[in-house]
């Protein structure tokens, strides 16, 4: 009896470990799910603008699709997008942080050099958490965590871990994100047009580089930006599903055993 209970138990070690095996990490941050099944993620944050936020709802809808949404302490606070927002939680979306006043934690060139303090770190995280639960937003369990600007290294996981919030990033690779940039960076701008051609490209020749993946699109950009990304929504899901991919929240596919 204690053989079978012993060999039932390490099944099940194995198993578990195995799941997580298939999923990646990058300096203490999930960045993939589970890397042999064709689901995927769509993440969307925000810090200054918001101006999609009611384009992204209704698409979203249409296509009977479930996201995640991060946002900064100061976006949660903004009157203007309180409505839309109540709508997402209504809809079932995820909602998480993305920082209270969107910090850069680390220096861009030196990633190991920190810009903040634990302790400066701690109050703009909670004062984020703050802002949700003042709007009526639980934070959603399992506790995840955007970090601002993608942006972070080993020391802000594990301040975050002991916090009870787990980073989470979007995939490497994946060029969504590239949507925040404008003409006026030059080289670094990436059309709406091209972001769209890259996918297309990708899911064509090797559409398993989206398997788990957390696909990252900005809910607002710098007006700079005339063709915005998130009115290409549609097309993105519809691409997607195309290949047999099936949306899921950031809970769904970084948890699933």
């Amino acid at each position: 009896m204690r053989l079978l209970l012993f060999a039932f138990l390490m099944f099940i070690s194995v198993s578990v470990r195995s799941q997580q095996d298939k999923q990646i990490m990058v300096k203490g941050a999930l960045v993939r799910g589970d890397s042999t099944r064709k689901n995927v993620a769509l993440v969307f944050t925000a810090d200054e603008w918001g101006e999609g936020l009611a384009v992204i709802r209704k698409t979203l809808k249409l296509q009977n699709a479930k996201a995640s949404f991060f946002f900064t302490g100061r976006f949660y606070r903004n009157k203007s997008f309180q409505k839309e927002i109540s709508k997402l939680a209504g809809d079932g979306h995820y909602l998480g942080p993305h920082s209270d006043q969107h910090l850069l934690y680390c220096d861009w060139k030196r990633r190991d050099s920190l810009l903040v303090s634990r302790d400066s770190f701690l109050v703009d995280i909670s004062q984020n958490l703050a802002a949700m639960a003042a709007n009526g937003l639980p934070v959603q369990s399992p506790h995840f965590f955007i970090p601002p600007y993608e942006w972070w290294n080993d020391s802000i996981a594990a301040w975050s871990k002991k916090q009870g919030l787990t980073l989470i990033n979007f995939t490497p690779g994946i060029r969504t994100n590239a949507d925040y940039s404008f003409p006026e960076m030059g080289a670094a701008y990436k059309s709406s047009d091209w972001i769209l051609l890259w996918m297309k490209e990708t899911l064509a020749i090797n559409s398993t580089q989206f398997n788990g993946a957390i696909v990252l699109i900005h809910a607002g950009t710098d007006p700079r930006r005339k063709d915005k990304f998130y009115r290409q929504l549609k097309t993105v899901i519809h691409l997607l599903n195309e290949k047999g991919f099936e949306f899921k929240t950031v809970s769904a596919l970084l948890m699933s055993q």
